[in-house]
C-alpha cells in the first residue's frame, strides 16, 4: 500500500524533510538565544543606568578595557575641559538619524589624568571635510555625570579607522589613540555626557540606550519550531493523499466496462 514511498521521488522528498526538521529546530534555538541575550542586556543596561553614580576613577584606569559588566555604568568626574584638544568623530547620527559628528572633549582631572567626554552630536557645515561649528565647552572646573562606554575599535564597531583625515577629526573614540595624540595619561574608555545639559541644546546629548524592547526574536523562535512540527505533518498528509489517489486510479483500472446494447 505504501511501497511508493520507496520511489526516487518520495525518497528525495523524505530526505529533504529529515534535513529541514533539525535545521528549523536549530534556527528556533538560535532566535531563542538571541532573545535571552537581549533580555540580559536590557537588565544590565537598566541596572547600570540607575545605579548610584561612582567616580570614574573607581571604575576605570589608564589602559583599562571596560568590561561588558560596566557598560553604561553611571559615573561622575570633576575637572577642566581641554577644548584646545577637542576632536570630532565623523559619520555619527543624531537621535533622529541625521549624519554629523560627535564632539569628544578631554576632561583634565585634578590629578592630571584625562577622561574623554562625548558631549553629543552636532551637524556638519557646508564643507564635509571642514571642522564643524561646535559650541564651546564650559570653562572652569565642572562636575559631569555620564555613562561609561568601552573604547571603540574597528572590530567591535565595524567602523573602518581611516587615516589621513582632516585635523582634529577621527573615526573612533579610543582612549589609546587619544593618549598618544595628547601625550597625556588617559583613562580607558570614555564618558557619554548626561549632565549638565548643554546650553541651547547643542551638542545634542546621545540618547539613553533602549532597554525596554525585547525585539521579535522569541516570536521568530516559536515560528521556526512550529515550522519544524508542521514538516512531518505535511509529509504524512502528502503520503495519505498519494495513497488515496493511487487507490482510486487502481479501482478505475479494474472496473468492468458497461455492456453495449
Amino acid at each position: 500500500m505504501y511501497r511508493f514511498v520507496l520511489t526516487r521521488q518520495w525518497v528525495s522528498l523524505t530526505l529533504v524533510t529529515l534535513v529541514l526538521i533539525p535545521v528549523m529546530i536549530k534556527l528556533g534555538f538560535w532566535q531563542f538565544h538571541r532573545h535571552e541575550h537581549r533580555v540580559a542586556q536590557n537588565e544590565l543596561i537598566a541596572k547600570n543606568l540607575y545605579a548610584k553614580p561612582m567616580p570614574v576613577t573607581e571604575v576605570t584606569s589608564p589602559g583599562h578595557t571596560v568590561p561588558r559588566a560596566d557598560y553604561w555604568r553611571a559615573v561622575t568626574a570633576t575637572g577642566t575641559y581641554d577644548s584646545a584638544h577637542e576632536t570630532v568623530v565623523r559619520m555619527r547620527t543624531s537621535n533622529d538619524d541625521k549624519v554629523g559628528f560627535h564632539v569628544v572633549t578631554p576632561l583634565v582631572l585634578g590629578d592630571g589624568r584625562v577622561v574623554l567626554v562625548n558631549r553629543g552630536w552636532v551637524a556638519g557645515g557646508d564643507d564635509p571635510r571642514a571642522y564643524p561649528p561646535v559650541p564651546a565647552a564650559p570653562s572652569g572646573e565642572v562636575t559631569v555625570s555620564g555613562r561609561l562606554k568601552a573604547d571603540e575599535t574597528s572590530g567591535g564597531s565595524g567602523i573602518k579607522d581611516r587615516k589621513g583625515l582632516p585635523d582634529r577629526q577621527v573615526m573612533l573614540i579610543n582612549s589609546g589613540q587619544q593618549a598618544a595624540a595628547l601625550g597625556r595619561t588617559v583613562l580607558g574608555g570614555y564618558l557619554e555626557l548626561v549632565a549638565p545639559g548643554p546650553a541651547g541644546g547643542t551638542p545634542e546629548p546621545v540618547a539613553e540606550p533602549d532597554h525596554d524592547s525585547i525585539g521579535p526574536h522569541m516570536a521568530y523562535a516559536v515560528q521556526w519550531w512550529l515550522f519544524a512540527a508542521a514538516v512531518p505533518v505535511g509529509w504524512v498528509v502528502l503520503v495519505r493523499r498519494e495513497r488515496r489517489d493511487r487507490e482510486e486510479a487502481a479501482a478505475k483500472a479494474v472496473s468492468p466496462e458497461p455492456a453495449s446494447a
